[in-house]
């Protein structure tokens, strides 16, 4: 990304900011992890949106590479990538709402099965339809408890009724290789499946593909390393980012020192200073947590966020660029080489996943199947 030149300052300014996503990086990033764990079949989960940056041309892109089994969170994601997807399979982490199961059959979709009532709900649907069985081995948050767990291992004919297409946990600590909790969770998930049918087992998402073969199983459920967000607490991404995300300055004005900015006028000049004016908010997910705090870019150019970050404005100290650089129409780095997504989390005090999956929908969507080679 560049400054834009002198003669173009003036031109009109895009109505909306610019969200361009890469393909060929989503792409290299699943074949990343497919290298990482050789012996496992690589999914991809593409809930909310792909994780803000277009399920179903991520979904798309990873089928055309070999990709055949995708995971949403719920029926109507499924029903959106259904034709991107073809023949693949789509499991349905939150499984179905009281009454649904029939129309999970019905669209050849493959549930979650998140509880033992669940469980029953599936198998009352008659025949034996495909279905995935989770385990809660400590989130302690989606999956059968231990004592479900006992039920359905108690009852042969219940769990007859069940064709298994996958067994699977989540792990809580898996982006801190050294946390004992990952052990712990192993170990139940191995004696979870000691006391079911055989099956394919998944215990790994994206960080998990990280902590060895042992965690491996049979499949891996990445998400957030897909789209370039670090899978890891500590160390360099070893994923290429996906995304850059430009706004536009609308205007520039000059403030001198002792003069507020923005609302509730927690910004104040200590010099003169040059405020331009973005066309982008929180409406557009940028975390009103970043007022203040936050860095856009011009150029390579550093410009820190100058009072609170409005609904539809964002405000940025310019005063650092010659006033010939900045003007009507100069396109300022939001997220992009400067300023990753991790930079952009921790400076707001949350993490990558909310950044991504809190992108508004007010940008032009822009798709390329090149990647950016300033970005890794």
């Amino acid at each position: 990304m560049s400054v834009p030149a002198a003669e173009s300052l003036t031109a009109p300014v895009r109505d909306r900011p610019v969200l361009t996503v890469s393909l060929a990086a989503i792409g290299m990033n699943w074949r990343t992890l497919k290298d990482a764990a050789p012996t496992a079949e690589m999914a991809a989960v593409v809930k909310a949106d792909g994780y803000g940056l277009g399920a179903v041309p991520a979904t798309a892109k990873l089928r055309a590479m070999g990709c055949e089994t995708f995971f949403v969170a719920t029926h109507d994601e499924a029903s959106a990538i259904r034709t991107a997807a073809g023949q693949s399979r789509i499991f349905v982490l939150n499984g179905f709402p009281p009454g649904g199961a029939a129309s999970f059959a019905a669209d050849g979709l493959i549930p979650v099965l998140n509880s033992l009532d669940e469980a029953r709900d599936w198998a009352a649907l008659g025949g034996r339809r495909a279905c995935a069985l989770h385990i809660d081995t400590g989130l302690n948050r989606a999956g059968l408890s231990t004592p479900e767990l006992d039920a359905l291992t108690a009852d042969p004919a219940l769990l007859a009724r069940l064709d298994l297409a996958l067994v699977m946990s989540h792990l809580a600590c898996s982006d801190d290789a050294g946390h004992p909790q990952n052990a712990h969770q192993l170990a139940r998930f191995k004696a979870a499946l000691t006391r079911l049918p055989a099956a394919p087992a998944s215990l790994a998402s994206s960080a998990g593909v990280f902590l060895g073969a042992d965690y491996h199983f049979d499949l891996i459920r990445p998400g957030i390393a897909l789209y370039g967000g670090h899978p890891l607490a500590h160390g360099p991404n070893p994923m290429r980012a996906a995304a850059v995300l430009t706004a536009d300055v609308l205007g520039v004005r000059t403030i001198q020192p002792g003069e507020p900015a923005g609302y509730g006028a927690t910004f104040t000049a200590t010099r003169e200073t040059r405020l331009a004016v973005c066309n982008i908010g929180y409406a557009d997910g940028i975390p009103r947590a970043l007022s203040n705090r936050g860095v856009a870019f011009i150029g390579d150019t550093p410009c820190p966020y100058a009072g609170r970050v409005s609904m539809d404005l964002l405000t940025i100290d310019v005063s650092n660029l010659p006033a010939s650089e900045v003007g009507r129409g100069t396109e300022v780095e939001i997220i992009g080489p400067h300023m990753t997504v991790e930079d952009m989390a921790t400076r707001a005090g949350t993490a990558n996943y909310e950044i991504l999956t809190g992108l508004g929908s007010r940008f032009t969507r822009l798709t390329t199947d090149s990647h950016w080679t300033r970005i890794v």
